[in-house]
């Protein structure tokens, strides 16, 4: 198991945003997150990936505890992720922002930098043809040299993703990925993210687009106003008459595209 979630509660004042939440995520798996709008699951996110500190509960990483420790530490560990809404910089170039994903992995300093000796213009040239790479996994390496916000949403969105893939993760969190695109751009999505777990990168995703979810994910968990619901295959969750009353007011099916 790549990633253990114990007991996590998490408040705002008197409200209860997560609450005794627990699940696990295997290793090499596609794992879903979904819910009602308030339900949580963007707050889980913010807490694994060190941006909120829980107040009770546990978070392991590859067997080691990562509760509490900031944001870079966990990036360090082998994790990443994306937000709802994005993070890009306007002012630089597709390649540009996808580079900075490279930066965790280098070692030249400001001064090498600055000075722009061999083994800072070596390390630079390596992180370009990295985030090409990513570019390349996304399908947009032939924008690398167009500035990101002359790019549509969908493909900003996919700039986002090959930045958080460029940190060389083992596992990566996507919180609604989905959101923005069109039919024919979410189906491509699908297909981006098992190839990204086809590459050995664990995927948990957040998403509202309940075809995709389907479609891509092998287990799924649901929270319901900050607690776990259900939790299973999609074939069990679809089922599950708690999430469909719940979750979905008896219209599961047709959320879900079946």
């Amino acid at each position: 198991m790549i990633l253990r979630v114990e007991s996590i509660r998490r408040c705002f004042g008197g409200l209860v945003a997560l609450d005794d939440v627990g699940f696990g995520v295997e290793k090499g798996c596609i794992k879903g997150v979904i819910g009602p709008n308030g339900a949580g699951k963007t707050t889980l996110f913010h807490v694994i990936s060190g941006l909120l500190h829980p107040d009770g509960g546990e978070v392991y990483f590859e067997d080691r505890r990562i509760t509490g420790l900031k944001p870079y530490q966990i990036a360090g560990r082998g994790i990443s992720r994306t937000f709802q809404s994005l993070s890009l910089f306007g002012n630089m170039t597709v390649l540009e922002n996808v580079m900075v994903g490279c930066h965790r992995r280098t070692r030249s300093g400001m001064a090498a930098a600055a000075l722009r000796t061999p083994s800072q213009r070596r390390e630079e040239h390596r992180m370009r043809a990295a985030a090409l790479q990513q570019l390349e996994a996304v399908g947009i390496a032939s924008a690398a040299s167009e500035a990101v916000g002359s790019l549509s949403f969908g493909r900003r969105r996919m700039v986002e993703l090959a930045r958080a893939l460029a940190t060389e993760p083992r596992l990566i969190l996507l919180d609604e990925p989905a959101s923005g695109l069109n039919t024919r751009e979410t189906d491509e999505l699908g297909d981006i993210i098992r190839r990204i777990r086809d590459r050995g990168v664990t995927v948990l995703v957040v998403e509202h687009d309940m075809s995709l979810v389907m479609d891509v994910c092998e287990e799924i968990v649901v929270l319901d106003f900050g607690r776990t619901l259900a939790e299973g295959s999609p074939a069990q969750i679809r089922n599950d008459p708690n999430v469909i009353e719940v979750y979905l007011g008896g219209d599961f099916e047709n959320a879900a595209g079946k």
